[in-house]
């Protein structure tokens, strides 16, 4: 194994990227002592798998791929300097910071005015974060460059601004804490808002509290929307004392009034409702009022409840009358349900009239609640009274008043009425409904009318509600109705003289008795009858906690609001259950949670967890987290579920804060789990790149999951490949490995994939040569990828490849030859193709049709029309589909020999042979025979299309566009165009461009400027072809500022697409005069993610030094060095002389200095021109320092040059300057003289 390293350092592209990271692992692989026996036997042998052996593995990882992910991601590990800053920035903004490409510190001001200009932000989020980054790089590189250095007041408020818009919170933090930006923390409310709502947005409620506090220490007022989302937050989680606080801070600071969203006075309201305030809750209500806001029935339901908790109804009543509040029936039956069960149905009864007087509407429900609570009583005539009531009020008695009127009767013993009740419902179109029935039953069973019992199960049985079987006993069925068993009721005839039993007479006046345990009896009987009078609505849901179908449930919900009950915990948890198996459940849920009476973290902990778990799974993130975070903060215990709901959320919307937060407190709460929820984290958070997460997260795994150590590591291995990191995938098997020794052949086949998959199939035949030589079978899906790739590189390894494959997967033979005879015809080896398909005949093995149609596209691009033709037969005569590829590939081949008949007549074989739609075989057709060139042709095939009534689709459009323009017919090609447009269809890129360049070159100008208006109004991009050649077009007419105005629209209505480069037109508007429209292009190039191209920078330095503008110039060129472009020599002469000129010989010298640092041979001109200024100014130290430079690079001086040196050096007494003449004249061929002077 060991020859395989020196071929990883090949130099091939990929091979350099990995180089660091597959060292070690294929390292390992050298060194690693296989047993073949063990390997082959069981593919797998381990040493010792204790998750202790695996501590730090993450971190190790980590440590080892961070410099790879850096690289990947074009950045540094090491801090980033100056230049490093600017240069990120130059991407966004170049014209801001090129200023100072030259500055070496930054001052105070520098840094304002870098901000100032970043001050404003560009909508697209990426951009604005990588923005601030920098920004914020900038801002603590310069605070860095000594101790006394201090920034602007401005510059801190404009950086703690952007900072908190890009979501660095803790960032201001910092930002506002350092001793520069005490002097103007009170000119920053909006700073402090936006990190309150910030903080909250990421469910951080104690820094956002924290950040309040200090506001307020400041006595600086939140804005409305920050009081909002702090309150919003608190009502959620329960936080009542702070709850209360913020909001009387909020209504203290006049902003209550102003709030739109009445959401949270209501639930202020309600919660202090909850809390037994009732008084402080209504004196708030008023003050809402007073706001103009009229409060919703949250509010009023919320008042309702507090005062019945409380049992205050003369306060309750004196509430509606003060501020006028009329309660709609639902409330009003509220009261008058709570008023029955605490004080009785009198006082209920007056309460009504009360409320009556006050506007109430009475309805059915109302007053059937007073006849239940009257039968409840013993007041069966006061519950005739309300019946009756109902009656002369119009209205229609429900069906549960009736039942509460039968079981009042039947409990007075008055049984024989029951009939006439019966009757009466029926008149007043009332149907008896089960629980109906179900009184009749009890009350007749408790009177022993066991003929009726009888009678009441046939009519049962005749309304469908029960099914009765011809020899079924209907009293045993009645019997088992009311939850009795039938083998423990019997009704015997009492044969004792005296009649001791008997209870009860038949018809024929036998004395009965029930043979039974009287008291369960007697007790069942009771509970029916009573549970008729007042309906149990909570135990009915309760009922129904697995019943799948969820609508008779919530009907039920919607009948227990109606009667003025309310669901007890247990029934909600029940109801919440049921519904977390419904798919709109949730909405349902959290509706009922916002308008509970009581705060929902009184439910138990099992239907809270839940509550957790479904707002997860249904993206109600904030729902989810509240709670989450209310119960953390009441100690209540989550569930390993609840803990993986949250992960899946934090990974589906890439919230590292959320992930790390849980994971932390789920690691203290020794989280367990389950090893597929486990593995499905894992891989969201490699799909979603967060490879930190998912490695620490894979080290929890491997101490609470111990015996599936394998099969976690294995599905993390399998992720990471998949999405291309199989780089990180090496060295996490390395690390693995290191701590446990494992032969594991899948880990290493995976390996192989990924590299397969990222084209780096150097690494990839490397690992998989190692598997073959350690006995380690390789997956055929991965050998026959390293077959097609071999195949086009090295035929003899395919081969011996192939042959590999079928030794081990000898029951896999024709997928293996299959896929190597496709292989073989894409890279035009027909001959070895062939060869292999009769091999393939001849041992019995049928191609697919795959193969088939390989060979066509093989011999198709072959020129061989006659092999093609003998493979289209053998497959007709087979019923084999032929490809719209191949077809594609003939039609192409025909067109290209000019047979355009042939090309005809194989479209209507294809017609008859195929399933393929017939718009697509014109479509290819069209595609082709555009290649021939002729108008006339192409004309034929559109007539035929058109003819047959086909429509025209997109692809038929730009087929036929190209065509024409391939025919050089530019007027058709813009007449289907503009046809297409009409249509509402887009043209692609190739046809807009193609029509508008030929109508460019045409010279019709108007005609293309108007197509470009027409893509402007439906906000097509404009890509560098068509502006180019409008622009090109338009200087060349003399129409220099349409031009511009052009290019300016393009930019101002975003039809520019990324990548461009305007090159070429720098260099036009550079030579029209229009400096300013070149450097324009410039930036929008950098802008647009491209570089341009050093000409660019050429011809726009030249400009500037034309223009005697050289700081700009010099500008352009520190740009024009530090992106690694190389300048021209002329931009270089003219830098060196303009700068000459002006005087400023150091910038010029240290040019000729970066010229030579860069490889680079300045000209003698350019040294001549700096020399000469310099001996101009009588400086000799620095002529004699450029000479010495200059005869380095081979020049010598001219002889004025060598002359006025010469004069100046002889009547200096300086040594080191007699040392330089004599070398000087040494160079022309004088000889030196020893100077014996001292002194």
């Amino acid at each position: 194994m060991r020859h395989i390293i020196p071929h990883l350092y090949c130099t091939q592209p990929y091979s350099r990227r990995i180089r660091p990271i597959l060292t070690p692992i294929f390292s390992y692989l050298c060194e690693a002592h296989f047993s073949t026996e063990a390997s082959v036997e069981n593919n797998l042998a381990h040493k010792d798998l204790s998750p202790q052996n695996f501590s730090g593995i993450a971190k190790s990882v980590i440590s080892r791929c961070s410099r790879v992910w850096a690289a990947d991601k074009g950045e540094k590990l090491t801090s980033l300097s100056l230049k490093d800053y600017i240069f990120k920035l130059s991407d966004i903004s170049p014209e801001i910071v090129r200023p100072f490409w030259r500055v070496s510190a930054l001052k105070p001001e520098d840094v304002l005015e870098i901000l100032v200009g970043f001050e404003f932000g560009s909508g697209k989020f990426e951009t604005e974060v990588k923005k601030v980054e920098s920004l914020w790089g900038i801002f603590k590189w310069a605070s860095e460059q000594f101790s006394e250095f201090e920034h602007l007041p401005r510059s801190c408020k404009i950086m703690a601004s952007m900072l908190v818009q890009a979501g660095f919170y803790r960032e201001v933090e910092n930002l506002l804490s350092r001793r520069e930006c005490q002097g103007f923390l009170l000119d920053c409310e909006g700073v402090f808002c936006d990190l309150i709502e910030g903080y909250l947005g990421e469910f951080e409620l104690e820094r956002a509290v924290l950040v309040y506090e200090r506001m307020r220490g400041l006595s600086l007022v939140p804005r409305m929307e920050s009081y909002q989302a702090l309150l919003r937050y608190l009502i959620e989680v329960d936080g009542a004392l702070l709850m209360y606080h913020v909001y009387e801070d909020m209504i203290n600071m006049g902003i209550g009034g102003i709030m739109e969203d009445k959401w949270i006075h209501e639930r202020i309201i309600r919660q202090l409702c909850v809390d037994g305030k009732v008084q402080d809750a209504r004196d708030l209500f008023r003050k809402v009022v007073s706001f103009g806001m009229k409060p919703s029935n949250l509010a009023v339901n919320a008042i309702i409840s507090g005062y019945c908790d409380k049992k205050d109804y003369d306060d309750l009543l004196s509430f509606f009358a003060d501020l006028r509040v009329v309660p709609d029936v639902t409330h009003g039956n509220k009261i008058l349900f709570s008023l029955c069960r605490n004080f009785g149905v009198e006082e209920a009864s007056i309460f009504l009239q009360d409320l009556e007087e006050l506007g109430f509407c009475t309805d059915e429900i109302s007053l059937g609640i007073l006849i239940g609570s009257s039968c409840h009583e013993g007041k069966l005539k006061d519950a005739f009274f309300y019946m009756s009531d109902i009656v002369s009020r119009g209205l229609k008695p429900h069906v549960y008043s009736y039942n509460a009127l039968l079981s009042g009767i039947f409990k007075e013993g008055m049984w024989m009425h029951a009939r006439d009740i019966l009757v009466e419902m029926k008149d007043m179109g009332v149907a008896p409904d089960l629980s109906t029935y179900k009184v009749l039953l009890a009350g007749f069973c408790k009177a022993r009318q066991f003929d009726e019992v009888k009678a009441i199960v046939y009519e049962m049985s005749d309304y469908n509600i029960v099914k009765l079987s011809s020899l079924g006993d209907p009293l045993a069925k009645g019997f088992e109705l009311l939850g009795l068993s039938p083998l423990s009721v019997k009704i015997r005839r009492d044969n004792d003289k005296g009649f001791s039993k008997t209870e009860f007479y038949d018809k024929l006046g036998n004395g009965l008795y029930l043979d039974t345990d009287l008291d369960v009896y007697e007790k069942v009987i009771t509970q029916v009858l009573y549970d008729a009078m007042i309906p149990d609505f909570n135990s009915y849901i309760m009922e129904k906690l697995h019943s799948p179908d969820t609508k008779d449930t919530l009907l039920m919900v919607d009948e227990m609001t109606r009667w003025g009950q309310e669901m007890s915990l247990p029934a909600l948890s029940s109801l919440f259950c049921c519904l977390s198996r419904a798919p709109f459940g949730v909405k349902v849920i959290n509706h009922h949670l916002n308008v509970m009476s009581k705060s929902f973290y009184h439910l138990d902990e099992s239907t809270l967890n839940m509550l957790v778990q479904i707002n997860c799974r249904k993206g109600f993130t904030f729902r989810a987290r509240t709670i989450f975070d209310g119960m953390v903060q009441r100690g209540h215990t989550i569930d390993n579920d609840t803990y993986s709901a949250l992960f899946f959320d934090a990974c589906k919307k890439c919230d590292l804060i959320c992930f790390r937060c849980c994971m932390k407190l789920a690691c203290k709460s020794n989280w367990s789990p389950e090893v597929k929820d486990g593995k499905a984290i894992l891989r969201c958070l490699c799909k979603k790149k967060m490879f930190n997460e998912a490695l620490e997260l894979f080290e929890t795994m491997l101490f609470v999951s111990t015996y599936d150590i394998l099969d976690i590591f294995d599905s993390l291995l399998e992720e990471l490949c998949c999405q291309g990191c199989t780089s990180t995938a090496c060295i996490l098997l390395d690390e693995f490995s290191k701590q446990a020794t494992i032969f594991y052949h899948i880990a290493y086949s995976r390996i192989v994939s990924g590299f397969c998959k990222e084209k780096r199939f150097t690494e990839a035949y490397k690992v998989y040569e190692t598997m073959v030589s350690q006995c380690l079978s390789p997956p055929m899906d991965v050998s026959i990828q390293l077959i097609s790739h071999l195949c086009r590189t090295n035929y003899e390894k395919a081969v011996e490849l192939k042959n590999l494959c079928l030794r081990d997967h000898s029951s896999a033979q024709l997928p293996i030859h299959s896929a190597f005879m496709n292989v073989l015809c894409k890279s035009g080896r027909f001959r070895e193709a062939t060869n292999l398909f009769r091999e393939a005949l001849l041992e019995g093995l049928y191609p697919d049709v795959k193969i088939f149609n390989s060979l066509i596209e093989g011999y198709c691009g072959g020129n061989n029309l006659k092999k093609v033709t003998e493979i289209i037969g053998v497959m007709i005569r087979r019923n084999i589909s032929i490809s719209t590829s191949s077809y594609s590939n003939m039609v192409r081949l025909t067109c290209r020999d000019g047979k355009f008949s042939l090309a005809l007549s194989l479209k209507e074989l294809m017609l008859r042979v195929t399933c393929i739609p017939e718009l697509v075989l014109y479509n290819i057709l069209i595609f082709h025979i555009s290649s021939m060139r002729n108008s006339f042709i192409l004309d034929t095939v559109i007539d035929a299309l058109q003819n047959k009534g086909l429509q025209f689709d997109d692809v038929t459009f730009n087929f036929v566009i190209r065509g024409f323009l391939l025919c050089k017919d530019v007027s058709h090609s813009l007449h289907y165009l503009t046809a297409m447009m009409r249509e509402d269809l887009k043209p692609n890129n190739r046809s807009l461009r193609g029509v508008i360049s030929s109508l460019c070159h045409s010279g019709e100008i108007e005609q293309a400027l108007n197509l470009s208006r027409e893509m402007e109004s439906r906000g097509w991009i404009h890509d560098l072809v068509i502006q180019n050649n409008i622009v090109q077009v338009l200087l060349t007419k003399g129409r220099l500022h349409e031009a511009v105005r052009f290019l300016d629209r393009m930019a101002s209505k975003d039809l520019i697409p990324n990548h461009i480069k305007y090159d070429y037109l720098i260099k036009q508007f550079s030579q029209h005069g229009r400096l300013d429209k070149a450097v324009d292009l410039l930036n929008i190039t950098l802008q647009k993610g491209s570089s341009p191209e050093s000409t660019s920078y050429d011809y726009v330095i030249k400009g500037f030094c034309d223009g005697q503008n050289l700081d700009v110039a010099l500008d352009f060129h520190t740009e024009m060095l530090h992106r690694d472009l190389k300048p021209s020599m002329i931009t270089w002469d003219i830098l060196i002389h303009s700068l000459s000129e002006r005087g400023q010989l150091e910038e010029a010298e240290n040019l000729l200095k970066s010229m030579i640092q860069l490889g680079e041979t300045p000209s003698r001109e350019m040294f001549n021109c700096v020399i000469n200024r310099y001996r101009s100014e009588k400086n000799t130290s620095k002529t004699s320092e450029l000479l010495k430079a200059m005869q380095q690079m081979g020049y010598e001086p001219d002889f004025d040059t060598h002359w006025s040196l010469v004069s100046n050096l002889s009547r200096s007494s300086k040594k080191n300057e007699s040392s330089f003449l004599s070398s000087l004249l040494s160079g022309f061929g004088f000889a030196g003289k020893s100077n014996t002077r001292n002194g």
